[in-house]
């Protein structure tokens, strides 16, 4: 039975400039991701936290999570922030944004293991489960840790040895770090046909979730 407390909550679009507190001053990662869909979770007309959809930055996630035909369907829930973080809060602006999203998309997430996430969130919200994250390493920069590996490879972008131009300009201080692996989970937007295709098409194993403890339920 649904909680009446949840009836005071209401999820809509909401503009970029909404986020930015949110995504700048209180999530972890303080950087803006790329954003296509943004949403707010709204209490008794007050904002409490923001949800934001985006096109991943990786083109190989893009096609690999679903083959050449769904590459352009693919968007990455890439961020997911509470002021307060209140009993149910998360889920209820996840499955309530999924539903005003336009429709045939599919969407990946990500739980980062090195934060003690397990994705208890979209366990909630009827995700299917992809199993891990390969292993790889991000590119580091002593005193530039605070930077998204991402960002550090792209200052090189278009040079034919990029690896070779980051150890000109930095030397010992460039460095290969091994990237925490994340728990992947995948929602598919649409009607019940696309919905078929597109989880029949999915190239990573559908796996049992993670168990979660009772502090785990909690991580978003």
């Amino acid at each position: 039975m649904t909680d009446p407390a949840l009836n005071h909550y209401e999820v809509k679009a909401v503009p970029r400039i909404d986020c930015e507190e949110y995504l700048l001053n209180i999530h972890y990662a303080k950087r803006w991701p790329s954003i296509s869909y943004s949403f707010g979770l709204f209490l008794n007309g007050n904002l409490c936290g923001v949800v934001t959809y985006g096109s991943p930055p990786s083109a190989p996630l893009r096609r690999g999570l679903a083959g050449e035909d769904y590459k352009k369907d693919v968007i990455e829930l890439n961020r997911l922030c509470l002021r307060e973080n209140r009993k149910n809060e998360a889920s209820v602006l996840i499955s309530r944004s999924l539903q005003i999203l336009p429709k045939n998309k599919i969407v990946v997430s990500f739980a980062d293991t090195s934060r003690g996430h397990v994705g208890g969130v979209y366990q909630a919200a009827n995700f299917l489960y992809c199993g891990l994250s390969a292993k790889r390493t991000d590119w580091k920069v002593k005193g530039k840790e605070h930077l998204h590996g991402q960002t550090i490879a792209d200052e090189f972008r278009g040079e034919k040895n990029r690896v070779k131009a980051m150890r000109d300009k930095y030397g010992d201080d460039f460095y290969l770090h091994p990237r925490p692996r994340k728990h992947r989970y995948v929602f598919i937007v649409g009607s019940k046909k696309y919905k078929k295709k597109a989880k029949a098409a999915l190239l990573y194993k559908l796996e049992p979730y993670p168990k979660l403890d009772g502090q785990q339920r909690l991580k978003i």
